[in-house]
């Protein structure tokens, strides 16, 4: 849906629920970078909340939200499964993706050194397994999912 592909397009940061073992939730921002419009890439430290959540339920919700103009906000609601990226090729990968849209918005590149053993930070990934757009009177709408590969 064009709506969808929009807000995802538009904006940097999303809402990123996440659950600990025990259900207990927490929402972080995250600066995302989106490889598909059903996969999305971000870069967190392992010690993290969200992180550590993750690591025991893979499980999150994402929002991704422009609040830009009163009256006309718009956002697409996710569920999706997420994971640290660890695999040698799929982290090389993820960093591509991640770091074109970083330099695109005028930020710097990550090296591969800073998200893997035993850098500080690494890259996450959550796969998209249901995609929302708010209609009239903040009815959600779903969206039928988009694997295309953003350029």
């Amino acid at each position: 849906m064009a709506i969808a592909r929009s807000v995802i397009d538009a904006n940097q940061f999303m809402a990123l629920g996440t659950a600990d073992r025990d259900g207990t939730p927490w929402v972080s921002p995250v600066w995302y970078a989106p490889i598909a419009y059903t996969e999305f890439v971000w870069v967190s430290r392992p010690g993290t909340r969200h992180s550590q959540n993750i690591a025991q339920r893979r499980e999150v919700a994402m929002t991704i939200f422009d609040s830009h103009t009163s009256g006309t906000w718009t956002a697409v609601y996710m569920a999706a499964v997420a994971a640290e990226v660890d695999d040698a090729a799929d982290v090389d990968d993820a960093l591509r993706s991640f770091n074109r849209a970083s330099e695109s918005r005028g930020l710097r590149a990550w090296a591969r050194a800073e998200v893997v053993k035993p850098g500080e930070f690494r890259l996450y990934r959550a796969t998209v397994t249901e995609q929302y757009v708010l209609g009239e009177h903040d009815a959600r709408i779903p969206v039928e999912l988009d694997n295309a590969r953003r350029p």
